[in-house]
C-alpha cells in the first residue's frame, strides 16, 4: 500500500551463471490448447502465454532449495467504481479467509507446517498474492495459492469479520500523520481521479460493500487476461504451467481494465490541521509513466535529491541542521502518469526553517542541475542495490510479476543497467525542468495555522523557471 520511497524498479534479471539453463525435465503439452512460449535473453527465465491470455513466467535459480510463487492480478484501486472503492484491497484480505474446501485456520496451519509464508499487497494498478516455501512443497504451495486466488468462499460472516479489520486499518492510517500526509498529497496531485484515491478505500465504501459486490468484482477481473503466474527458485516450469491451467483456464479470457488518464490540473495546497508533535510535509509533482524514455534520468535525479544517505536532502536537512529524523524523495510510476515527491517532518517551531531549506535545495537542483560526481555516486548506488536485490528467490519472483504485469515482458537486467549507464548530467537537468515546470502540490498534516506563508514560499521556490 505504501507508495513512497520507490525508485525506478529493475524489471529483469540475469542469473549469476549466464550460460545456465534450467533442467526442468521433459517438455510436456499444456491442456489449455495452443500456447506461445519463449525464453528470456537471461536464459533461466521461461515464459508461456496460453490461448486464454494467462501468462506463466518462471526463473530457475541453481543451488536454491526454496521456491517463491506468486499470482499478479492486473487490477488495482484505480480500476474500482467509487461506490466500492477499496474492493481490490478488501479482496486481498478476504481471499485468505477461506475457500470452499479450506478454512482460514487450515490455510494458516498449512503454511506454518512448511516453514514458509503466504501474503499479499494491493497497489493502484495491480494486486499481488505470493508465498515462499521449501522446494519439496512445490505442489502443496501451488495448490494452496491457486485455491486461495481462484476459489474464495465469500462467506458473509468472514466478509463482516474482515470488514472490521480493514476499518481498523483505515482508522490507523488516519491516525498516522506520516501515512495521512502522503494520502493527502496524492489527492492533491490527482484531484477527483482514482489515482488520488486511498488504496484502502473510504470508511463509507468499506462499510457498505456487500459479499455480492466483492464476488462480482472477483468474477469480473480475476480472469486469465489479467493473471500472471510467476515463480523463482528451484522451479519446474512445465509443472507450474500445468497447475496454472488447471486452476485458472477459462473459455473466456475476460476483459482488462480500460484506464482514463488523469486530467490536467492539480490542487496547489492540501492542509489537514492536527494537534501533533510534528508537522508532516509532502511536496509532489506529476511525473512520468512506466515506459517514458526519461524514466532512467528521473531515477538518477531522485537518487541525488533524496534517495540515500549522501543525497542532498538528507545531508542538508538532517545531517547539517538536524531539522528532521526522516527526510527523503521518491518516484512512483503508473500506466499514464506518475509522481515525484519529497517528504519531511519536523517540530512546529522549526517548520518555517524546514520549508526554507527544502525550497533552497529544490531551487538549486533545478537551476544548477547535478554534478558529474553526484551522478556517478547515484548510478553506482542504483546499480549496486539492483544487483543486491537479486540475491533471493522472493525478490526475483516479485520482479517477474511486476514486470510482466506492467510492461508485458521481462526486461533483462543488462537492458535496465544500460539505461541507467546512458544517463548524462544534461538528461537529469532536462527531466527536472520537464517535471518541475509547474508548481507542485504541497500537503501538510499538523498544527500549521501560523505557517501557511512558509508553505507558499516553498512552492514558489521549487518551480522551474
Amino acid at each position: 500500500r505504501r507508495w513512497r520511497r520507490s525508485t525506478l524498479t529493475p524489471v529483469g534479471a540475469r542469473p549469476d551463471d549466464r550460460d545456465a539453463r534450467p533442467d526442468n525435465g521433459p517438455a510436456g503439452s499444456t491442456p489449455a490448447g495452443p500456447v506461445a512460449s519463449d525464453a528470456n535473453p537471461d536464459g533461466a527465465v521461461r515464459r508461456t502465454v496460453l490461448d486464454d491470455g494467462l501468462r506463466v513466467v518462471t526463473e530457475w535459480m541453481p543451488g536454491i532449495r526454496s521456491v517463491a510463487l506468486g499470482v499478479w492480478v492486473g487490477v488495482g484501486n484505480r480500476d474500482e467504481p467509487a461506490s466500492i472503492a477499496g474492493a481490490s484491497h478488501f479482496l486481498e484480505h478476504l481471499l485468505f479467509k477461506g475457500t470452499p474446501t479450506r478454512s482460514s485456520r487450515e490455510i494458516a496451519e498449512t503454511v506454518d507446517a512448511t516453514g514458509g509464508d503466504l501474503n499479499a499487497y494491493t497497489t493502484k494498478e495491480y494486486t499481488a498474492f505470493y508465498g515462499r516455501l521449501p522446494a519439496r512443497h512445490l505442489d502443496l504451495g501451488l495448490d494452496l495459492l491457486f485455491d486461495v486466488v481462484a476459489r474464495p468462499a465469500f462467506r458473509a460472516a468472514e466478509v463482516d469479520s474482515e470488514r472490521n479489520v480493514i476499518l481498523e486499518e483505515l482508522h490507523l492510517q488516519l491516525d498516522d500523520p506520516d501515512d495521512l500526509v502522503h494520502s493527502t498529497l496524492y489527492e492533491a496531485v490527482f484531484p477527483g481521479h482514482p489515482l488520488g484515491w486511498e488504496v484502502l478505500g473510504t470508511i463509507d465504501s468499506v462499510a457498505s460493500v456487500t459479499p455480492d459486490d466483492l464476488a462480482e468484482f472477483h468474477r469480473h477481473w480475476y480472469r486469465p487476461a489479467n493473471l500472471v503466474v510467476v515463480a523463482a527458485g528451484d522451479v519446474d516450469h512445465d509443472r507450474i504451467v500445468e497447475a496454472a491451467v488447471e486452476a485458472f483456464h477459462a473459455e473466456s479470457s475476460g476483459a482488462s481494465p480500460e484506464r482514463t488518464p488523469p486530467p490536467s490540473g492539480t490542487d496547489p495546497r492540501a492542509i489537514v490541521k492536527r494537534r501533533t508533535e510534528q508537522v508532516h510535509l509532502a511536496v509532489g509533482w506529476r511525473a512520468l509513466p512506466h515506459g517514458d524514455p526519461d524514466r532512467y534520468a528521473l531515477a538518477m535525479a531522485n537518487q541525488v535529491l533524496g534517495g540515500g544517505l549522501s543525497s542532498r536532502l538528507f545531508q542538508a536537512v538532517r545531517e547539517d541542521r538536524g531539522l528532521a529524523y526522516s527526510v527523503y524523495s521518491g518516484v512512483s510510476a503508473y500506466a499514464d502518469s506518475g509522481v515525484l515527491s519529497v517528504y519531511a517532518g519536523t517540530a512546529p517551531e522549526r517548520f518555517d526553517e524546514l520549508c526554507a531549506v527544502l525550497g533552497d535545495e529544490l531551487a538549486r537542483l533545478v537551476q544548477e542541475g547535478i554534478g558529474a560526481r553526484e551522478l556517478e555516486v547515484a548510478r553506482d548506488g542504483v546499480e549496486g542495490s539492483t544487483i543486491l536485490s537479486l540475491e533471493d528467490a522472493g525478490s526475483r519472483m516479485s520482479r517477474l510479476g511486476t514486470s510482466e504485469t506492467i510492461l508485458g515482458r521481462i526486461m533483462p537486467i543488462d537492458e535496465y543497467l544500460a539505461g541507467i549507464a546512458a544517463v548524462t548530467v544534461d538528461d537529469v537537468t532536462r527531466v527536472l525542468h520537464r517535471i518541475m515546470a509547474t508548481p507542485p502540490s504541497v500537503a501538510v498534516v499538523g498544527p500549521v495555522k501560523k505557517h501557511l506563508a512558509a508553505v507558499d514560499r516553498l512552492a514558489a521556490a521549487c518551480t522551474a523557471r
